[in-house]
């Protein structure tokens, strides 16, 4: 159900725990428009909505240069959001064609070093389904890059994998896999999942886990062990069902979470427990909640 005064869906029932959102775009203009009539949803309020149903901490992520300043004004302002930055893997061929790609990755070099509340380099990785081959030696040297910021700033690297599990997996094994490692929207199955906890990766589920189309996620939840198991909208996109083709937020993670604790096979309560703690290691330590 959609309310009529907000445009959003209806908050779900608060979690038992706080959990963490540990992948939001809270910049991204599906937060700065109309939504079927609905009002303009402000930072704060975002993350107020998100608070009063338990997700008390988000971690917001930039794609791109604009994105990364902003994510790390943000999270200098508001004590439970950190910040992530770096370009995307799509961006970087476009970065690369113009002769900027060398200058934008100093960028992010300086703007991961920026503070503490500055967690992660990400969301970078390799995007084979929207960049074609004339795109990938790019993307590869910008997510080489990436790691190697992420390992000199001693940040959490923050991984886009779309279509590219092997090569993901490759460019992760040349390069060293970072002390801390997170698989954002986790897009594979349970081989994969496997592989990716033998080096060390904690792996993030989205709404995506709740499609009815989605059983390599599910097969892949239930053979993750609950201490590498994160959660995150991706909003706006990704939105869980029954809510899937509206706008997502923070505060729909509580139908996510529920959904994820049935599949793994634990309460509600531990789940979230898991999830908060789990998001600290993840991230570097804990940061404040929201209240």
């Amino acid at each position: 159900m959609t309310t009529a005064t907000t445009g959003w869906p209806e908050a779900p029932e608060a979690l038992p725990s706080p959990v963490v959102d540990n992948h939001c775009h809270l910049d991204h203009r599906a937060y700065s428009k109309h939504v079927e009539g609905g009002l303009l949803i402000p930072v704060d309020e975002a993350l107020d909505r998100a608070a009063a149903v338990g997700v008390t901490r988000v971690v917001q992520v930039g794609c791109d240069l604009e994105g990364s300043r902003w994510a790390v004004e943000t999270a200098a302002a508001h004590d439970s959001v950190v910040a992530a930055v770096a370009l995307h893997p799509n961006e970087a061929p476009l970065l690369a064609d113009a002769g900027r790609l060398d200058a934008a990755l100093a960028e992010i070099d300086r703007l991961a070093g920026s503070g503490e509340h500055v967690r992660a380099v990400g969301e970078t990785g390799l995007d084979y389904f929207r960049t074609g081959a004339d795109g990938r030696e790019a993307q590869h040297a910008s997510f080489r890059e990436h790691i190697r910021i992420a390992k000199r700033r001693d940040k959490t690297l923050v991984i886009h994998d779309r279509d590219a599990h092997a090569a993901v997996l490759a460019v992760l094994d040349d390069e060293g896999v970072p002390d801390r490692t997170v698989m954002h929207c986790f897009s594979g199955d349970a081989d994969f999942a496997r592989e990716c906890v033998e080096r060390g990766a904690y792996l993030s589920f989205a709404g995506t886990v709740t499609f009815k189309n989605a059983e390599n996620l599910r097969e892949a939840l239930r053979v993750t062990p609950l201490d590498r198991i994160l959660v995150e909208t991706d909003a706006p996109f990704l939105t869980p069902s029954p809510h899937r083709g509206q706008p997502n937020a923070s505060f729909l993670i509580p139908l996510t979470v529920r959904f994820m604790a049935g599949i793994a096979g634990v309460s509600v309560d531990e789940l979230c427990r898991a999830i908060d703690a789990n998001t600290d290691r993840a991230f570097g330590g804990p940061w404040a909640h929201r209240t």
